[in-house]
C-alpha cells in the first residue's frame, strides 16, 4: 500500500460528478465499500471537510486522498476481532433488545476510525456479526466523552433511531464539571458555531449566524452542585448536534469544561491537573423503534468519577432528568 497522502483537484469537466464515481475513474481496483469506509472515517475530505460518497463534487475542489491499496494487494484483515475484543465490546452493553443496543462508551475510545485510529467503536461492532447482523451507529460522542451511545440493529431500526436525532426528539442529558460558577445558575446558550481548522486541529468557534459556514447551536444548562467558587457540576442538554457543541458553548460563556485541552483557559487548565475531559453522556430518552419509550442511563466512567471524587460531588444528588418541565427557548 502506498503511504502517501495526496491532494487532487476536480477538473472542470468533472463538475457535478459523485465522489465515489470520481474515485472509481482513477482507482478502479478500489471497491465502493472501501470508498465508503474511507469517507465515513474522515480519511477522504473535500476542501478540508467530511463528505459522503454520494455527494457531488464541484470543479476546483481539493480532494484529500489517503493511502490506497495497490492493484492486486489483499485488503488488510484488521477488522477481524479477537475473542478478547469481542468480550470487551459486549462488556460495554447497558441495554440490548431485538432492535437497539446501548453502550457505555469509555473516555478515550473513538466512535469511528481515522488515519491513526485503529481501535474504535465502529470496528468493535463486528462482535455482533457482519452484514445485516452488524449494528449501525446512529449518533456520535467525542473520543474523550464517556456515556450512552446508541446503535440500531438492522437498517430499519437504525433509520428510526437516526430520525429521532435528526428531528431533535431525543432528550440527551450530559453531566459536566466546569470551571467557576455560571451565572445565572440555569439558562440557555443560543450561539451559532463555525468549524475552523482540520483533522486534530479542528475546532468550533462562536460566529455570527449570518456568517458563511455558521450553524445554529442551542444548549440548555442547569447547575446541579458547586465546589465553592472553583467549579460547578452541570447538567447540559443540547438541542442541536454540532461538533464539540457543549465544549465550545461552555468555553464561550467563560466556564470551560475541566480537563478540556482544546477549549480550556488558564483557570480550567489549573483546575484540571491530571483529570481528563469531565463530560459524560449520562442519560438519553427517545422513542423506541419498536414502540414506547427507551430511557438509558450510563454510570460514571473512570475519568469523570475521578473528577467527582476530586471536587466532592455526589452523583446521587441529581434528579434523573434535571430538565423535566424545562421548555426550549425560541
Amino acid at each position: 500500500m502506498s503511504r502517501e497522502i495526496k491532494t487532487l483537484y476536480v477538473a472542470e469537466a468533472e463538475d457535478g460528478i459523485r465522489l465515489d464515481r470520481w474515485f472509481k475513474r482513477r482507482w478502479p481496483h478500489v471497491s465502493h465499500i472501501q470508498v465508503q469506509k474511507l469517507a465515513r472515517s474522515g480519511q477522504i475530505r473535500v476542501d478540508g471537510g467530511r463528505i459522503k460518497p454520494e455527494a457531488r463534487l464541484t470543479a476546483g475542489a481539493a480532494v484529500r486522498v489517503p493511502p490506497l491499496p495497490e492493484p492486486g494487494e489483499r485488503p488488510e484483515r484488521s477488522n477481524e476481532l479477537s475473542d478478547r475484543d469481542i468480550a470487551y465490546a459486549k462488556s460495554l452493553v447497558l441495554h440490548e433488545d431485538d432492535l437497539v443496543i446501548a453502550l457505555n462508551k469509555p473516555a478515550g475510545l473513538a466512535v469511528q476510525g481515522g488515519t491513526k485510529t485503529t481501535k474504535h467503536v465502529d470496528r468493535l461492532l463486528s462482535a455482533w456479526g457482519e452484514g445485516m447482523e452488524r449494528p449501525r451507529l446512529v449518533h456520535r460522542l467525542d473520543r474523550d466523552t464517556s456515556g450512552v451511545l446508541l446503535l440500531g440493529k438492522g437498517p430499519e431500526a437504525a433509520k428510526r433511531l437516526a430520525g429521532n436525532f435528526a428531528r431533535r426528539q431525543a432528550k440527551k442529558t450530559y453531566w459536566a464539571i466546569v470551571a467557576g460558577n455560571p451565572k445565572p445558575a440555569a439558562g440557555q446558550i443560543d450561539m451559532a458555531l463555525k468549524k475552523t481548522g482540520i483533522n486534530d486541529y479542528e475546532m468550533m468557534r462562536p460566529a455570527d449566524p449570518k456568517e458563511h459556514g455558521a450553524e445554529p447551536a442551542e444548549t440548555a444548562y442547569v447547575t446541579l452542585s458547586r465546589a465553592a467558587h472553583r467549579a460547578a457540576w452541570m447538567g447540559l442538554r443540547p438541542f442541536t448536534g454540532r461538533t464539540h457543541q457543549l465544549r465550545a458553548h461552555m468555553s464561550a460563556i467563560g466556564h470551560p469544561i475541566v480537563g478540556d485541552p482544546k477549549y480550556g483557559n488558564d483557570t480550567s487548565r489549573e483546575l484540571s491537573g491530571p483529570l481528563g475531559l469531565q463530560l459524560h453522556a449520562r442519560r438519553i430518552e427517545l422513542d423506541h423503534p419498536g414502540g414506547g419509550k427507551l430511557i438509558v442511563e450510563a454510570p460514571l466512567g473512570t475519568s469523570i468519577r475521578a473528577g467527582f471524587e476530586h471536587f466532592g460531588f455526589d452523583e446521587h444528588e441529581a434528579d434523573p432528568d434535571p430538565f423535566a418541565g424545562v421548555r426550549r427557548q425560541r
